[in-house]
């Protein structure tokens, strides 16, 4: 996979917007709300699925070398393989969905909307799971803990994204190539 220097800059400034809004955080016990979902969600609508992506990519990696760029200014590992890593290996595979769904339809508020719900379930899916498995919990109390709480405000954030990928796409010409 060839990126052009436009692909790679946009995907290193998308990885630092991830970041920066990482750091907005409300404490909700073990896992805390995050804009992580959103902008992950909203860089994905506006760069495509390989560039956004990769965005989520190199922001995890920022991470992993130690930068605090996850959630409450968090860094390394360690984080990967605690409550909330699932979440974070979540990301990958929701950029990579919504990105694939918005390649195979048209940029528009539907789809880029639903595209960007699909996203944030996957998140949330991963995020439980991986809850399960790290926490010893039954199904049920990883649902509770890591799903039940995040389903309102990650619909109200995949909204967010969509929507204002959408009209701020439609204003730059990079993304109407992407989508055409």
């Amino acid at each position: 996979m060839k990126l052009s220097t436009r692909e790679l800059v946009l995907a290193g400034l998308f990885a630092a917007i991830i970041s920066i809004l990482s750091q907005f955080t409300i404490p909700l016990g073990t896992i805390p709300l995050t804009l992580q979902t959103f902008a992950v969600g909203f860089a994905v609508t506006l760069l495509g699925k390989k560039t956004g992506t990769i965005a989520v990519l190199i922001y995890l990696l920022l991470g992993l070398i130690g930068l605090p760029v996850f959630a409450g200014g968090n860094a390394g590992f360690a984080v990967l393989f605690g409550p909330t890593g699932g979440f974070l290996i979540g990301f990958i595979f929701s950029a990579f969905t919504t990105g694939w769904i918005l390649e195979k339809t048209h940029l528009n508020f539907f789809n880029a909307i639903l595209a960007n719900l699909v996203g944030t379930f996957i998140t949330l899916l991963f995020g439980a799971a991986w809850l399960k498995v790290s926490g010893s919990m039954t199904w049920t109390g990883a649902f509770a803990a890591g799903l039940i709480p995040f389903i309102l405000p990650s619909i109200i954030k995949a909204f967010a994204a969509g929507y204002l990928a959408v009209i701020i796409g439609r204003r730059l010409s990079y993304t109407r190539m992407l989508y055409q």
